[in-house]
């Protein structure tokens, strides 16, 4: 006879070693498009490339995450990751260079955004290993909070509304946050079997978050 409790436990370490993967390989390959995307930053700064514009941008973000969704179950996915980290990487490079040069404390500025970021990045993604919990419920409001956000951040672009584009910062701060957990606990409780994905997901998070606590200190210091 099948001894059930057998077949249950197989099953659930199964399960375990399962998501142990997706979240190792998630992480590693997360920590290589950073190191990617830093250094085409770098090299956009050293060139002294000029910023490529919103539509120019919005099109490479949205025509490489399209082509890494769709090839996401193949070996062609990893090189649609690093070609849309690294075109993100070359966008933020102007941005960068902006803040130093109109900034006597930009470098100052750059420094403590990322230093923040990393340190909410760590402490959301150890909060969601550490305490399991399934914050799967945020999905509706993380879509529809950054929906709205990058709305209202095209509408504080176009018309020039400084205090909307603060305020468009902080929400994106909020609801990054609230992306970096969500995507953490899909991967430990497997919603997410896709590490490819995953690391999209919070590479997007992260870029973000850095960006709009660059802003909020930038305004902050003015």
């Amino acid at each position: 006879m099948v001894n059930h409790y057998q077949v249950g436990v197989a099953r659930t370490e199964a399960s375990v070693l399962a998501t142990n993967k997706v979240l190792r390989n998630t992480y590693l390959l997360l920590s290589m498009t950073l190191l990617f995307s830093a250094l085409t930053a770098w090299l956009s700064m050293s060139m002294n490339m000029p910023y490529p514009g919103v539509m120019i941008t919005l099109v490479g973000y949205f025509g490489l995450l399209f082509l890494t969704n769709k090839f996401r179950n193949s070996g062609f996915g990893l090189v649609c990751v690093f070609a849309l980290t690294g075109f993100m990487g070359m966008t933020l490079g102007p941005i960068l260079n902006a803040y130093v040069e109109a900034l006597p404390n930009g470098a100052e500025l750059i420094i403590t955004a990322f230093g923040i970021t990393g340190a909410v990045f760590l402490g959301l993604s150890a909060y969601a290993l550490v305490s399991k919990k399934d914050f799967s419920f945020m999905g509706g409001f993380l879509t529809i909070g950054i929906l709205g956000a990058f709305a209202l951040g095209l509408i504080a672009m176009f018309f020039s509304m400084p205090a909307l584009s603060l305020a468009v910062s902080g929400m994106f701060v909020l609801a990054m946050g609230g992306l970096i957990l969500f995507q953490t606990s899909q991967i430990v409780h497997g919603g997410e079997t896709n590490y490819i994905m995953a690391t999209v997901t919070l590479y997007v998070s992260i870029f973000n978050l850095f960006t709009s606590l660059l802003h909020i200190l930038g305004v902050m210091d003015e």
